[in-house]
């Protein structure tokens, strides 16, 4: 299949495109590397520097006949939204409408969905969540990842294009960008290897689900099936706190550095676990590293490749 990834040289989607190509499909990436890194780019795939909200994205749909759309290009940091919702809303929300249009009007046989499970739910009422949790956003960034899923809804039902939502929890692992405000376990493991001192964000006891790269990769493998289609948790069930990633961190790393507080930063809940079982039940899936391997094999990389 023909697949475009938005946001292929970043994190998440650079991984997923390595995936792609190697079961022989072909990729076109398609990331403006605001975070995107180009050494993250698969040599295999043509790479198109473009941002989604560029008008000449139709005019890419149209040339390319892609067959599927895989949506991971995002503003992806909850405090820059809530500093400037207005700029989260234009990225996350009319960027991805731009997209879905040209999707729409290129004849998409499917499109599959980076969408987040915990900033979607909000403080929850029990745990772990499942997809029937009811749905309070805190932050701007949750409402778009929100907004977009509704959208998909009504393109699935006046145009018939099937999509796939994936709410991940928190994901970690090699090539995570140690050098934004968003994702922990790169910026500790950065700044732990590097010598440098990490800070803690209130009093470290806020609670995520952390689940592995490689894991929510083949996730999005699955989501290339015919059959799959909706919206599901990517996750593992299991939380841990801030101090316990610290801590562990610190072992792997060797670090000698000190167990620093600062202040609480807005929008941000307080716990935050979801369940996987909907996704178990239906296509097989299942967290397959448990976080203290996965934070390992992070450490291993980030130890590889400075």
């Amino acid at each position: 299949m023909k697949i475009a990834i938005t946001g292929g040289a970043g994190f998440i989607g650079s991984n997923i495109a390595d995936a792609y190509i190697s079961a022989g499909h072909e990729v076109v990436i398609i990331d403006n590397l605001t975070t995107g890194r180009r050494e993250n780019i698969n040599p295999e795939a043509r790479f198109i520097e473009m941002d989604i909200r560029d008008g000449r994205i139709k005019e890419l749909f149209e040339k390319e006949k892609f067959d599927i759309l895989n949506h991971h290009a995002a503003q992806m940091d909850v405090r820059v939204s809530v500093e400037r919702p207005t700029y989260d809303a234009d990225v996350n929300i009319l960027g991805t409408l731009n997209l879905l249009q040209s999707a729409c009007e290129n004849n998409i046989k499917k499109v599959i969905f980076a969408s987040s499970a915990g900033v979607v739910y909000g403080e929850q009422d029990y745990f772990p969540a499942d997809e029937e949790h009811p749905k309070r956003p805190c932050s701007p960034y949750g409402v778009a990842k929100l907004s977009v899923e509704y959208y998909l809804g009504y393109y699935k039902q006046v145009f018939g294009i099937p999509f796939a939502a994936l709410r991940y929890t928190n994901v970690y692992g090699p090539r995570q960008n140690p050098y934004g405000e968003a994702g922990v376990v790169g910026i500790f493991t950065k700044k732990m290897l590097s010598g440098g001192q990490p800070y803690i964000n209130g009093d470290g006891k806020t609670t995520r689900d952390y689940v592995f790269v490689h894991d929510v990769v083949q996730a999005n493998i699955l989501a290339l099936n015919d059959d799959f289609k909706g919206i599901y948790n990517i996750s593992t069930g299991v939380e841990k706190d801030v101090n316990y990633i610290f801590h562990t961190l610190k072992k792997l790393t060797g670090s000698n550095c000190n167990q620093i507080h600062s202040e609480p930063k807005l929008g941000e809940q307080r716990r935050s676990v979801c369940s996987f079982r909907k996704i178990n039940e239906k296509y097989g899936w299942s967290p397959k590293v448990n976080l203290e391997e996965g934070l390992r094999l992070t450490v291993d990389w980030f130890k590889a490749n400075g």
